[in-house]
Formats: C-alpha cells, sequence, structure tokens
C-alpha cells in the first residue's frame, strides 16, 4: 500500500528557499505553536470553491498538482492553492471513500490493518455547498449525509474537540504531517508542519490553535507538499492519487 507516501514534494516545505514567502501567499500564512513551524490555509467556503481530482477525463490519473486545471472557467475563479486529499495505493486509487463532484467512485473502508489510515477512529472529510464537515468513518456511514466531495483518511487527529486516544504527548516519532479540520460549517483550515512533528503536537495544533473541535490526518512522512501557483513555490516530483484544489469564488 502507497498510503505512507500520498504527499511527495519538490521538497520539504521548511527547506524550500522561498518557503517564508510562499507561506504568506493568500489565503495560506506561517503558524507558529508550542515549538512547531506549519504552513496553515484557511479556507472561507462562502468565498471559494473546493474541488477534488483524481482521474482526467480520459480516465488517467492527474498525477501532479501543477496538472489541475488553474480555473473553473470563470476570470475571477482562479486557483489559489493545491493539496493531496488523501492517501491511495500503487495504482493511485484512493485507499477509502471518495466522492467527486456528488459521485461516490470509491467506497468507504473499515478493515482492519495496519498503518496510519487504519489508526482508528479514522474519518472522512465532506463539503456540500457552504458547508464542510469532518466525521469519524462510522458516524459519516451512520449518517449518509448529501455531500459535493468526500475524503476517507486516517487517523483522526480531533474528535469532538479531544486527541485521538493513541497519541503519546512523549512520542519519539517525529515526521513531516499535513491535516485538515473544521472551525466552523462554514471555515476549512489545512494545515502542513515545516519540520517533524508528532501527531500529539500535530494534533493539539488544530484544537489549541486553529480552534478545529474536528480535525482528520491526510498524510505526512517525507511527502509533505502544497502547491500555490501565485507563490510560483510548491508541486510535486512524484506521482500523487486524488488531490484537492481550492479556487476563489465568481461573486454572487
Amino acid at each position: 500500500m502507497r498510503a505512507t507516501i500520498a504527499w511527495i514534494a519538490i521538497a520539504t516545505i521548511s527547506t524550500l528557499p522561498c518557503a517564508s514567502a510562499f507561506a504568506q501567499s493568500a489565503p495560506c500564512r506561517q503558524v507558529s505553536h508550542d515549538r512547531g513551524t506549519y504552513t496553515v490555509c484557511e479556507v472561507d467556503l462562502r468565498k471559494t470553491a473546493v474541488r477534488l481530482y483524481w482521474r482526467r477525463p480520459d480516465g488517467t490519473p492527474y498525477s501532479y498538482l501543477q496538472s489541475l486545471p488553474r480555473s473553473l472557467g470563470g476570470k475571477t475563479e482562479e486557483l489559489l492553492f493545491a493539496t493531496n486529499a488523501g492517501m491511495f495505493d500503487p495504482n493511485y486509487r484512493p485507499v477509502g471513500l471518495y466522492v467527486e463532484e456528488g459521485e461516490e467512485l470509491v467506497r468507504a473502508n473499515t478493515k482492519s490493518g495496519y498503518g496510519n489510515f487504519h489508526m482508528k477512529p479514522n474519518g472522512v472529510f465532506y463539503v456540500h455547498g457552504d458547508a464542510a464537515g469532518v466525521l469519524e468513518t462510522n458516524a459519516y456511514l451512520k449518517l449518509r449525509p448529501t455531500v459535493d466531495l468526500a475524503t476517507q483518511s486516517g487517523p483522526m487527529l480531533v474528535l469532538n474537540g479531544r486527541l485521538h486516544p493513541k497519541f503519546d504527548r512523549a512520542s519519539s516519532s517525529l515526521k513531516p504531517r499535513n491535516g485538515v479540520g473544521v472551525r466552523n460549517p462554514n471555515t476549512i483550515v489545512f494545515a502542513i508542519s515545516q519540520g517533524e512533528v508528532s501527531f500529539d503536537a500535530f494534533a493539539r495544533l488544530f484544537r489549541d490553535r486553529l480552534k478545529c473541535a474536528d480535525a482528520l490526518f491526510l498524510d505526512g512522512g517525507s511527502a509533505s507538499s502544497l502547491y500555490v501557483p501565485a507563490g510560483g513555490v510548491g508541486g510535486n516530483l512524484l506521482p500523487l492519487g486524488p488531490m484537492l484544489g481550492v479556487f476563489a469564488r465568481t461573486a454572487r
């Protein structure tokens, strides 16, 4: 399974020569918390459009953040930033639930196994209209909300204001990590560490600094990546599976 390499970058953000300017490219900024430094990108769904991408119309994976559409068709609907959208297998297929434009392309994965994805509880990030959410997988499957997009990953970082029960504040497992949280129904927060951090520290960033009662780990290791066209830095060197793009929305 390729779940541990879903974020491949030209370089880790902390080593990029333009990291400071890159991190400050709207809607992204640099945030320091508890001896860690992160790139944080906040999304207001009333002003932006979020899309998931996996395969082109001909069935081949997009593979590279730089290959995603630069707009949604309107001059003001420009791509603000793009990230990976979760873990994938050697064929670049999402390992868990994947819903794109309201269509379920991959079913939810409730199996037990090894690796971060199976560190239960895992969860689902989803968007419908101007509202977003993060739910534990079984809660999502029980609720079955109407969604425009959804992606399953794991583990949950924060669940109803509580950290994942398996996280250890004294853990020596330090890696670059990235994830997504929801502050309120209209506000999504993406974060990527600019260095190596523990799961516990990363989860506390979302809960204590970013004020997200629910947050989900997307991936990490040596593969943390973010693409901001306006910053001129970022992207991925090796192919990815599912990806997510955030676009400026035309005024309504």
